[in-house]
């Protein structure tokens, strides 16, 4: 009886991408304006870091996930949550629904939830699909590290294109010492200036990793405020409020209301149609990023 191959599922983390590869060229200001007045910049760029991923892991399945507007449930707990980030480049604006049409012309499922991020869609999909595929997460996001588990791995984009850190369990806590899920509870004490919430002021990364080491989580921390520092508890007592509140903030929901079916992320490129839509939004010069397709075939 032949055995078969577990399939292999890249959740991939659009926003990510699509920004990476924009801010990649707009510094230059390439933008690539096509015959109709639109940027392509942002898009060719994913192109280019999307068949990079799937020529280095060979992923069976794909699934693309997006945010879904700049409100999300985050927002109505903290009001400040990325008040911080200004509007988005008016070139890259058009190129959010352009970027959705190219994935289509992929056969891959676009993927968002109204009120939730793309790494909450990315967090509830690969908790479903763990027993069913080894689930790879595609991003320049350490915040998704938190979702590793034994079936699910995280591709860190570094600089440049092809360049990656895979982070699985082991690799993780020789890392950080930690376990992954334990980064919410770090990100609670540390908060995020990124995403603009405070976290406990003046507990910095390595103060909150000797915490959790000790104590576990932002629980057993509290539960043992009298063994810490007269410091350390004064800060903790001071922003106890934040602390739990900045956890809410950080951890990625796994239970968004979304329908995935894996049979329908089948990895297969029907490599006329995407040339079709390329040639029609005007990108040149990605064909050669398609090959990889016949190569897996």
């Amino acid at each position: 009886m032949e055995l078969k191959t577990k399939p292999s599922l890249m959740l991939v983390d659009g926003m990510a991408l699509l920004f990476r590869a924009f801010y990649a060229t707009a510094v230059t200001g390439q933008f690539m304006i096509n015959s109709n007045g639109v940027p392509t910049n942002a898009v060719n760029g994913f192109v280019k870091h999307f068949f990079t991923a799937i020529s280095s892991f060979r992923p069976t399945h794909v699934t693309v996930c997006w945010d879904m507007g700049s409100q999300t449930f985050r927002n109505e707990l903290f009001p400040d949550y990325k008040a911080n980030r200004g509007e988005a480049p008016v070139e890259l604006i058009p190129q959010f629904d352009l970027v959705k049409e190219v994935v289509q012309s992929f056969d891959v499922p676009n993927i968002g939830v109204k009120g939730f991020e793309a790494d909450d869609c990315i967090g509830t999909i690969a908790k479903q699909a763990q027993n069913a595929a080894n689930v790879y997460i595609l991003t320049g996001d350490q915040d998704i590290l938190q979702l590793i588990d034994e079936q699910i791995s995280v591709i860190l984009m570094k600089k440049g294109f092809g360049n990656y850190l895979v982070h699985n369990n082991e690799s993780f806590f020789q890392e950080k010492g930690i376990l992954p899920n334990q980064m919410i509870d770090l990100k609670a004490f540390m908060g995020d200036a990124s995403d603009n919430y405070p976290g406990v002021k003046g507990i910095g990364e390595k103060t909150a990793l000797k915490l959790l080491q000790q104590y576990e989580h932002v629980d057993g921390v509290v539960a043992n405020l009298n063994q810490l520092t007269k410091s350390q508890r004064a800060k903790i007592e001071d922003d106890l409020e934040m602390l739990y509140l900045s956890r809410q903030l950080a951890e990625i929901k796994c239970d968004v209301p979304l329908q995935f079916d894996l049979d329908q992320a089948a990895f297969q490129v029907n490599r006329n149609k995407v040339l079709e839509k390329f040639d029609e939004v005007g990108m040149k010069g990605l064909q050669r990023f398609i090959e990889v397709e016949q190569e897996l075939a």
